[in-house]
Formats: structure tokens, sequence, C-alpha cells
């Protein structure tokens, strides 16, 4: 108890001494992709993604909450040439999705949630057991991370960042064999992902240039689609800014490859089970992924 009250203290006197005013602050925008690229990961085409967060934010503290969307050019047609009693669709296209998210910052440290909904017809919350998930399907799914902005140290200019995502419930399953009875059987997979990055603004030029590193510690059947630790995504990013009266406009491309995407036999005749839920093998089969947008912020 001792212990708790000290870092309570602590930690009260780093927030006094900080001095700052603490102020209301939100982000409101949205983005036009010419493919929606998650972590490396194909997850659709052309889509349209807006996204909203309200919170407080001081010189050095954020407490942020709110909610991104993804909707693509063929999200609606997830039931195409099946029956939709069908538990597999191998014609599925991806579907329109929704995150919650909630985030606190203190001196470039943060913690925060992602809650993942796919509007396939299932649950909102779908905090089920195992057995449940594999056996109502579902795509719903949170995950929880931990993070540090080294910008803090070096300014606004140049930073490296790294974070440490964990998926804690929902739709995250590996499938292995049990020795005792021979069948395939659910197991909570905790993906998790690892990513490690250093971004560079030219200010004078409105230009950041950045970099990625994201990796699979472990493995992940449903989200990253590897059987042990892999790189799973490379990534070289270019932003450009343009101030217009109230408003930001952004350009950027951004190109990913999948090193363990190149060097796994994809041949397998029995590898379905690394193709995701929607049914299309681009996810996780794409060695190298690409994409351009543009983005209005206010």
């Amino acid at each position: 108890m001792k212990k708790v009250l000290v870092f309570a203290a602590v930690l009260l006197a780093a927030v006094c001494s900080a001095k700052a005013e603490v102020k209301f602050g939100y982000d409101a925008g949205a983005e036009i992709v010419s493919a929606y690229i998650w972590r490396g990961q194909y997850n659709g085409g052309l889509s349209f993604q807006p996204d909203l967060e309200i919170g407080f934010d001081s010189e050095h503290m954020s407490l942020r909450v709110g909610a991104w969307a993804s909707v693509g050019a063929s999200d609606w047609k997830f039931q195409k040439g099946l029956l939709s009693s069908d538990d597999f669709n191998p014609n599925t296209y991806f579907v329109p999705e929704v995150d919650i998210i909630g985030h606190f910052s203190f001196f470039g440290a943060t913690v925060g949630f992602n809650h993942y909904f796919y509007f396939d017809g299932h649950s909102f919350l779908n905090w089920k057991s195992v057995a449940d998930i594999d056996a109502e399907g579902g795509k719903s799914t949170t995950e929880v991370y931990v993070g540090y902005n080294f910008s803090q140290m070096f300014g606004d200019k140049a930073g490296a960042y790294i974070n440490w995502y964990t998926t804690v419930a929902g739709n995250d399953l590996n499938y292995v064999i049990n020795d005792e009875t021979g069948l395939i059987e659910p197991k909570r997979a905790w993906s998790s992902y690892l990513e490690v990055g250093y971004d560079y603004t030219w200010e004078d030029v409105g230009v950041t240039l950045g970099a990625q590193v994201g990796m699979s510690p472990w493995r992940s059947d449903d989200m990253y689609g590897n059987e042990k630790f892999a790189v799973t995504n490379i990534s070289l990013k270019i932003n450009k800014e343009w101030e217009v009266g109230p408003c930001t406009i952004a350009l950027f491309a951004q190109g990913s490859l999948n090193p363990d995407g190149m060097v796994t036999d994809r041949k397998d005749p029995d590898y379905n089970i690394y193709i995701n839920k929607a049914g299309d093998e681009k996810r996780y089969l794409q060695k190298l992924n690409g994409v351009i947008g543009i983005g209005f912020w206010f």
C-alpha cells in the first residue's frame, strides 16, 4: 500500500510540476485511400476513413477517446454467391469497420485500447469464450497497448517510437491439435504486435518521412498469419501537408513489405488456416502492398 501511495504522490507531483494549462482538444477529419492497409496487411480496396477524437490536452499530457471507421467500395458485398447460413464463405468481401479507441499519454508514454468491430452480423462486443467464438464466428476484437514516443526527448522534428499491442478479447484464435484426442481445437492466441518506427519532419516544406518495422512475436492464426516469431511489416511513408484556413490537407503515400510472406511456402494446400475470416487471400498472401491517399483535418 505504501508503494502505491508513493507512486501516486510522485505522479501527482509530476503533473503539478508541468504547470501547463489543460484544455479541451479534438481531431476531426477523414481520408480517402486507394487501399486499406493495416500493419502491412491488405484489408480492402478504395476506402473512405473518417476519424474523430475528443479529450483534454496539456503540454505533456493527453487523454482522448474517439472512433475511426473504414468503408470500402466493395464492402457491402459480403454474402456473394453463398447462403447466409454457410459458416465459411470463400467469396466474401471485406466488410465495413468501426473502431472505438481511447488512450492516455504522459510525457511520451501511452496506454490505450482499440476495439475493432466489423459489420458482418455479429454483436458489437464479442467478449465470449473461445468455444463460443469458434462455433458462432464473429470478427469483433479488442486490444490494449503501451508505447513510448521519444520525441518528448528530442523534439517534434524527429522522434523514434515503440508500441506493443496485445489482443485480449474477441475473435483471436489459434487452432492446435489435441495430443490425446487428435482433434483440432481453438485456443486463445493473445496475438501481439511490436512496432518500432521513426518519423522526421522537414518543417520548411511541410514533409514528414516515416519508417516502421512490425513483428508478431508468437503464433497468430487469425490476426497476422504467422506460426512463430515473424517480421510481418516493413513500411516507408511520405506525407505532405498544407494549411488552408482552419483545415489541414495532406497527401501521402506508403509502401509495405511482408518479409514473412516472402519466406513462407504459401503453396501448401493445407495452408487455408491462414486465410482471414473474410475469405480473401490477399490479406496474408500479398508480399508487397502500397497505398496513396488524401486527408482533410479540422
